[in-house]
């Protein structure tokens, strides 16, 4: 067996590990949002699934955007794509990781977990990843939180739904399901300031409430806590102009600067140079205001 089960009590004896405690301050400080590219080792992730499967590819890839300018690369190995993704085993997610991850934080720039499953994130904090990226809030796992307050690591807090209700205000539920979070997050001793909430682009929401979501991103400004965008080739964007995952870089462009607009202090994406140039010019123009 590759993977071993997190229990809480083994927190305390890895709480001297290398913490993340520096890096969100890091990379909240600039006047436009940090870029997070997204790095998939999966075979059917929703937009470039298996395109990164290989470890020589996500490699290259991992390179390519840290010279585009990602200010963190989010590694996954787990698909989580909301319509039709299969659940794996952490000795198979484990798998994927094992020849990339290292080699990735390697590369010099903070690397992100993305994962649900606590044992995974124990082996990714162990192997140099700095930041845990929990697609269920720390609501979905139970040893999660108590393994996010031992490490002293940021984690991120992201929304989510098993479906879509297109009855609910979506809103509403995104502040209640934060709230839930961050009630385990504070009974776990989590320190606030290693908290960023993502809302969930496209998970659990119909193509509308994403929309909503981020037309009303600046209502989440009132828990206090870094917001994280990823619209990136979601489906939503094909509702306004018919296109595949690979064909909604500017529909990507046009959510993201919402969502600086709306707050957003990182910003989750597929294209990291075009994204990074979008935020940056968009920045030095309201410099001129």
């Amino acid at each position: 067996m590759i993977a071993t089960t997190f229990r809480p009590a083994e927190a305390t004896e890895k709480a001297a590990a290398p913490s993340g405690h520096a890096v969100l301050p890091a990379l909240l400080s600039r006047p436009y949002p940090a870029v997070m590219g997204v790095l998939n080792v999966t075979p059917d992730s929703f937009s470039d699934g298996g395109q990164f499967a290989a470890p020589e590819h996500a490699l290259a890839q991992a390179r390519k955007m840290v010279a585009e300018g990602a200010d963190i690369i989010d590694i996954g190995a787990e698909s989580t794509r909301p319509y039709g993704s299969e659940p794996i085993t952490a000795d198979e997610e484990l798998k994927r990781l094992q020849p990339v991850l290292p080699e990735v934080v390697s590369l010099g720039v903070p690397v992100s977990i993305d994962s649900m499953k606590s044992s995974v994130v124990a082996w990714a904090l162990d192997h140099g990843a700095a930041i845990a990226n929990d697609v269920w809030g720390l609501q979905r796992d139970p040893d999660m939180a108590a393994l996010v307050a031992a490490r002293k690591v940021p984690v991120i807090v992201m929304h989510n739904r098993d479906r879509a209700d297109p009855a609910i205000d979506i809103m509403a539920d995104i502040t209640d399901f934060f709230a839930r979070s961050l009630d385990i997050a504070a009974s776990a001793g989590i320190s606030s300031d290693n908290i960023v909430l993502d809302p969930g682009i496209g998970f659990g929401k119909t193509p509308e409430q994403s929309m909503t979501v981020l037309a009303r991103l600046n209502e989440l400004s009132s828990f206090g806590l870094p917001l994280l965008v990823g619209a990136s080739r979601k489906r939503f964007i094909s509702t306004v102009t018919p296109s595949e995952p690979h064909q909604r870089l500017g529909g990507s462009i046009a959510a993201h600067l919402v969502a600086a607009e709306g707050g957003a202090r990182i910003i989750r994406a597929h294209d990291v140079a075009e994204t990074v140039q979008a935020l940056r010019v968009a920045a030095a123009i309201r410099d001129l205001e």
